[in-house]
């Protein structure tokens, strides 16, 4: 095996769970894997550590079902604002490492340093390392060398950033659970500077239970005693849990509403949502600045300093409310794979086009009820035709227009007509047989039609062919077109590997701007 960063994903890859295992593991119920901490233990003292030793990274721990990834990306942000630079002359930080999943384009973008991805020979270097050192302790106990010998796909990631982050030096790490919390890899963390919560919302039921009380109970694993624990504000019934653990924890929670100065501050994302989101994010890095040995001093409560009103407007989370612009489209990104992240991507878009009506009002352009407006989705391991439905619904509300979209296309998550999915894209953990067929796809086209008779819907095999397809309506159209394109994580990263990449067709494949 060679040792270069295409060498680390392809072997990366080959500890995926394919779809037949997941399907098998959902329908024994028997998910919740109890010793998936004891077992996380173990494979992170074949790589050399003790879950102890990670205390010395000064960990920040995420939990939720909304916002985890933009809520640690603000952390890291405000925290990268305390770094050694011109403005800090008495800096509290060197590295900031930020663990988040899953990724866009790279799966390196999982394990940042500094708000930068690992580099390709950095993210080989420790692969390799702790690839090697598992292989090692298997030799050492006569056992095979094989796959056997590593843990899953995530597992390995996360094992992975823990000793990047030791061996680089790291001194500040904030941490993005997988999904749940109690029995999460990432939850080795012994004792956490501090623990937050998001948005709680029914998603991953099969592991996690279909209440909002099961989901609140596995959330609140990662509160840890000694630690101050926040969270976003929640419904009734989840709060009642959180704070019910928070006891049996001895752990001191707080309910973090909407921070008062947000209302005057452009943040660097831009849904309303946004702001729950930056305000656990204040409450937490606050909390944790305070623990470092050289704490920076903080103004009272409502003010803010200045680095952090910095680090909210500077952050950057690609996929999350963005805009590129290319030739007469207006590309609106927003990942949304569970009912209550799709109808947040719902409202984004719809003041997108408020603004885009007011812009209209004071010139000869059409009225918003004429303005194009194409979608391009797609959700292959989801309900997707009732997401589609609350999509729809959100839309049809918000605008007063029962036709949301004029068009609307539908596609698999392979990325490319001709080579197939880029290897950090590659999922095993979605039936191939089901891509081929387009039946999600074809799905979908029926639902849309059920909802919508007048709408053009289009069926596609590939995102390229989707943004090939959407190109082609807007060269036909008078004015600007808006293409909102939302749905897994997955979709929204192969789309943003098109556009970078200049694939289908004539775009220039720089996205030309953030909003």
């Amino acid at each position: 095996m060679g040792r270069t960063y295409g060498d680390a994903v392809a072997a990366l890859n080959t500890l995926q769970t394919n779809s037949s295992i997941i399907d098998a593991i959902r329908r024994s119920g028997k998910s919740k894997n109890e010793q998936a901490i004891p077992e996380m233990i173990e494979w992170c003292r074949k790589i050399g550590h003790e879950p102890s030793d990670f205390n010395r990274l000064r960990l920040i721990h995420i939990a939720g079902t909304k916002g985890k990834g933009s809520t640690s990306a603000f952390i890291s942000s405000i925290l990268a604002q305390y770094l050694s630079s011109p403005p800090q002359s008495n800096p509290c930080l060197n590295k900031v490492g930020l663990y988040t999943s899953p990724h866009l384009r790279f799966v390196r973008e999982r394990i940042q340093i500094n708000n930068e991805p690992l580099s390709e020979e950095m993210f080989a270097k420790y692969f390799f390392e702790v690839w090697d050192r598992l292989e090692d302790s298997a030799r050492a106990r006569g056992e095979q060398t094989d796959n056997t010998a590593k843990p899953v796909y995530f597992r390995f990631l996360t094992l992975m950033a823990f000793h990047a982050y030791m061996r680089e030096g790291v001194d500040t790490a904030i941490m993005e659970c997988g999904i749940g919390g109690e029995y999460d890899s990432t939850n080795i963390i012994t004792s956490p500077t501090v623990t937050g919560i998001t948005s709680l919302g029914i998603d991953h039921v099969a592991i996690l239970g279909n209440t909002i009380e099961e989901i609140a109970w596995h959330k609140a694993g990662i509160m840890k005693s000694g630690s101050p624990a926040f969270s976003a504000p929640q419904l009734p019934a989840a709060v009642n849990v959180l704070q019910e653990r928070s006891v049996e924890k001895d752990v001191h929670l707080e309910i973090i509403p909407q921070h008062p100065r947000l209302d005057s501050i452009s943040l660097g994302l831009a849904a309303p949502i946004q702001r729950i989101n930056a305000s656990l994010a204040i409450a937490i890095t606050s909390t944790h600045l305070k623990s470092l040995p050289n704490a920076p001093q903080l103004p009272h409560f409502p003010s803010l300093p200045q680095e952090f009103i910095d680090g909210l407007q500077q952050v950057r989370w690609p996929g999350r409310c963005e805009i590129r612009r290319e030739g007469n489209v207006a590309w609106h990104i927003d990942s949304g794979h569970t009912l209550e992240s799709i109808e947040v991507a719902a409202s984004w878009f719809a003041s997108q086009i408020a603004v885009c009506s007011e812009k209209s009002s004071s010139s000869t352009a059409v009225s918003k009820s004429q303005v194009p407006r194409i979608l391009l989705f797609n959700q292959q391991t989801r309900d997707a035709p009732a997401l589609a439905r609350a999509l729809y619904k959100t839309l049809a509300d918000a605008l007063q227009d029962e036709r949301p979209f004029r068009h609307a296309v539908f596609c698999t998550n392979v990325t490319f007509k001709d080579g197939g999915y880029r290897p950090d894209l590659v999922s095993l953990n979605t039936s191939q047989e089901n891509v081929e067929a387009l039946e999600v796809q074809k799905g979908l086209q029926n639902a849309w039609r059920e909802l919508d008779d007048q709408a053009e819907v289009k069926v596609e095999g590939t995102i390229e062919g989707a943004v090939e397809w959407v190109r082609e309506v807007a060269r036909g159209t008078e004015g600007e077109v808006m293409a909102l394109v939302t749905g897994s994580v997955h979709l929204v990263g192969g789309f943003l590997e098109v556009l970078e990449t200049g694939g289908a067709g004539d775009g220039d494949g720089n996205g030309n701007g953030n909003g």
